[in-house]
């Protein structure tokens, strides 16, 4: 009874970090507090700062250890969320095993007008150079009103070039599977990046922009993607899932890890500055 009594202060604490933490994920918690530029470690206001966001998540107020939050739930197979301590910061590990998935996922998500911009800071250890085509993501979002699902970042390796490429895709909808990669848009591995997409259900267009610079050839809409020739429709996004997610079995490496941080929805473009 009385190690009891010494525990039950820490799981106090515990539980209400996790509470606070789930507060501060709707309604924006303290900025990260820490500098860089678009290939360093966040950016200052870059995090949860005081803003009208439909969702923020910079981790600072979770505990270090499994993943937990009120704000959203996980998905995972052969893979696991962890919060570190990274530097002065606190970010969100995403480990998996071969082809597994690991994903943070923000729930009963809805955006005016169904259109929003959403930025992450991300760090990929590797990506897979086998097997052929390998195909990867790392932010997917469903809905109503389409079947497809559609992933503003994610990517594949292309063995014609030696080399993996980022690129929006979809899956399971009138287009089919696809991911439009474009050699404008290489891979990075072990480096610090900002990653901004929108969401725009007007001409269902998807852009992106990678350390604040637009990827125009990213870009997808109503009749321009890389699927079969009927028009792309988005669904009204209501789950947003952002993580990582490999497709091909027996993959090199047979592992993969992502650091995430300064997760951010809104009607507005975010940015990465501020």
């Amino acid at each position: 009874m009385a190690r009891l009594t010494k525990r039950l202060p820490l799981a106090l604490l515990t539980a209400v970090a996790v509470l606070a933490s789930g507060g501060a994920a709707q309604a924006g918690g303290g900025p990260s507090g820490h500098g860089g530029g678009p290939t360093g470690h966040g950016g200052g206001a870059g995090g949860c700062g005081p803003r009208t966001l439909l969702f923020c998540e910079d981790f600072e107020r979770l505990p270090t250890g499994g993943a937990a939050s009120l704000a959203w739930g996980i998905d995972t197979k052969d893979g696991i969320l962890t919060v570190e301590r990274h530097r002065r910061d606190k970010v969100l590990r995403v480990h998996t095993e071969g082809n597994g998935r690991a994903f943070l996922k923000v729930d009963d998500f809805a955006a005016p007008g169904n259109s929003f911009y959403g930025r992450i800071r991300l760090k990929v250890d590797a990506f897979p150079t086998a097997p052929d085509w390998a195909h990867f993501t790392l932010v997917e979002a469903t809905g109503t009103g389409s079947a497809e699902v559609v992933r503003p970042i994610g990517g594949q390796w292309a063995p014609p070039l030696a080399a993996s490429f980022w690129g929006v895709g979809a899956d399971g909808g009138p287009t089919g599977d696809w991911t439009n990669w474009r050699e404008s848009a290489p891979t990075v591995e072990d480096r610090w990046q900002c990653f901004e997409w929108q969401w725009d259900a007007t001409d269902n267009r998807i852009a992106v922009w990678i350390d604040g610079v637009a990827q125009p050839e990213m870009t997808t809409s109503t009749t321009e993607h890389g699927g079969n020739p009927v028009d792309f429709v988005l669904p009204r996004a209501d789950t947003v899932k952002i993580g990582w997610q490999l497709y091909q079995g027996n993959p090199t490496p047979d592992h993969f890890d992502v650091w995430l941080d300064d997760i951010a929805l809104a009607p507005h473009r975010v940015g990465c500055a501020g």
